[in-house]
């Protein structure tokens, strides 16, 4: 039994958006690993520099918070992508599938 059209697109967009969701996860991991990267290596090179405990101290917790924060708000942004991925994806896939139409069309 063949499955209707409706159905098969109703399918098809879950895919896409799917993987959107799947790319945009993967961005944003990645994105987060670099960034801890990044600080822990700046503050290494920076403690070894800094002779002052007070100004070092300030700089640890200052890195801290920064790490934290961040983290944070990449993980409840993927969060809500997840919670709202038909709206989000499913308003970019049609607008990317409509731009494809007018290129094909010569509109564009």
């Amino acid at each position: 039994m063949q499955a209707s059209a409706p159905t098969r697109n109703r399918r098809t967009l879950d895919d896409r958006m799917d993987r959107m969701y799947r790319l945009d996860c993967m961005g944003a991991a990645a994105f987060v690993v670099v960034l801890w990267a990044v600080v822990l290596f700046v503050l290494v090179m920076m403690l070894g520099a800094i002779d002052d405990a007070l100004i070092r101290g300030v700089i640890i917790a200052a890195s801290i918070a920064l790490l934290l924060f961040n983290t944070a708000s990449i993980t409840a942004m993927i969060r809500h992508y997840k919670e709202d991925k038909a709206h989000i994806y499913g308003l970019d896939i049609r607008n990317l599938d409509h731009a494809r139409a007018m290129r094909r069309a010569g509109r564009i």
